[in-house]
């Protein structure tokens, strides 16, 4: 069974950085995808930065050189540093996992997650 246990979010000035943590257990050695998803109040759920067991990692755009995503050697910790966070950025911010690497669909990357935890909360204020 995979147990995930978000950490690290909180109340920061636009321009701040945050780096988030994810505590993990379950996940397999090999054959899985993890992924950082955020959701705002009234707006939809994105995925914001994922990788998976072959190296591929991925990120939305809105994201793009602001945010990386990391993961330790043994698997059991899974990070999003954020840079240059905007108000745009305020949302929880789940981490999730999946039993297969990342896919393409319609030229964009994803991570069948099925396993997600209960989420931190960032907010960005201007």
């Amino acid at each position: 069974q995979v147990h995930l246990v978000e950490s690290g979010g909180g109340s920061v000035q636009a321009g701040d950085s945050l780096k988030l943590s994810c505590t993990m257990s379950g996940v397999p050695n090999d054959g899985y995808c993890l992924v950082w998803i955020r959701q705002a109040p009234g707006k939809e759920r994105e995925g914001v930065a994922a990788l998976d067991s072959v190296g591929l990692r991925s990120y939305a755009d809105s994201v793009k050189g602001r945010f990386a995503i990391s993961q330790d050697s043994d698997k059991k910790s899974l990070y999003l540093q954020m840079n240059l966070l905007t108000p745009e950025d305020t949302a929880m911010y789940y981490c999730a996992a999946g039993n297969a690497p990342l896919y393409v669909k319609d030229g964009r990357d994803y991570c069948d997650y099925g396993y997600w935890g209960q989420g931190t909360q960032v907010t960005v204020s201007s």
